[in-house]
């Protein structure tokens, strides 16, 4: 079977970094496009830098990179430097990139390659803030013809947020770019707090990835041990989520996870609740499902996934 040919749109973020890790040393599976990025964990000069420091740490400098929108389409931008750091990617001692950030906007290289696609044929992953495939959409609806998922890292439906009460960050960051792709008509599939908090790297699991013993098992230690807040209180055990690489993960090996198909929106009028998901859970409004809300995980698969693939780089 051919690869499956995604968009990965990201603000990278140590575990960005480890998606990127993920979907790159999987070609077998990924065709990886290009990759767009956004302001959210750090602002846009910071995450189109780190999206192509860790191409060069896979090997990969020839994979394009994109710079797309530098603020939501609404709110002022709101970062999360206190989680990831000043640089985005604190905890790994990472050169510079060399490889240039492409001239085309982030939003044109989605439309334009959606467009130049087959019927159904292209997958978005967004780990970020949607910002980017928001304007897309705006701009050129008919994309949504094209595309045959996304699949994102966002929201929380059974539990807290970790932004606000109600609200994840990346949702909470443009809740109005996530109402936009709600919207928008293709198949979603939605990795949010529910399932990503059932993901945590354990001090074994940490060790499992030092054993791999490369460049590039040391560069993700050291940002996971930076990453790592160590909250059993919040998360049950020892060990910091890992969010984003859930998208890839699934990917790669579906039947990790498990969800339920609801219809969900996005809050983006209350001030209290602004940027909560929404989900029908039980069906009590009828609303036609649009997201698989996943909230099921078998997290020692998962790492097993994860230290596999990170030992092919």
């Amino acid at each position: 079977m051919a690869p499956r040919p995604v968009i990965i749109d990201c603000d990278p973020g140590q575990d960005d970094a480890v998606a990127l890790l993920m979907a790159l040393a999987s070609p077998e599976s990924l065709k990886v496009l290009g990759i767009t990025c956004v302001a959210g964990n750090v602002p846009l000069d910071l995450t189109g830098r780190n999206a192509r420091r860790i191409c060069e740490l896979a090997g990969q400098p020839d994979i394009p990179v994109f710079a797309g929108c530098p603020r939501p389409m609404l709110l002022p931008l709101t970062t999360a430097e206190a989680i990831h750091g000043k640089t985005g990617l604190d905890g790994a001692n990472l050169p510079e990139p060399t490889m240039e950030l492409q001239d085309r906007h982030a939003v044109d290289f989605i439309i334009d390659t959606c467009l130049s696609a087959n019927d159904g044929e292209i997958t978005i992953c967004t780990l970020g803030p949607m910002t980017n495939l928001a304007v897309a959409f705006v701009k050129a609806p008919q994309i949504a013809g094209k595309i045959k998922e996304i699949v994102f890292m966002g929201g929380a439906v059974l539990g807290p947020g970790n932004r606000t009460p109600s609200a994840e960050f990346n949702i909470m960051t443009d809740p109005h770019a996530a109402q936009v792709v709600m919207e928008a008509g293709p198949h979603l599939v939605m990795f949010g707090l529910d399932v990503t908090h059932r993901v945590l790297t354990t001090p074994s699991r940490l060790e499992a990835i030092t054993r791999i013993g490369s460049p590039v098992s040391e560069a993700v230690t050291g940002m996971l041990t930076f990453y790592d807040k160590n909250d059993p209180e919040r998360y049950g055990e020892r060990g910091g989520p890992l969010h984003d690489p859930c998208v890839i993960a699934w990917l790669l090996q579906s039947d990790l996870f498990g969800g339920k198909h609801v219809h969900l929106t996005v809050e983006t009028g209350s001030p209290l609740t602004i940027g909560q998901t929404v989900a029908d859970w039980w069906g009590v409004q009828n609303g036609e499902p649009n997201v698989i809300v996943m909230d099921r995980v078998n997290s020692d698969g998962f790492y097993k996934l994860l230290v596999d693939r990170l030992a092919r780089l």
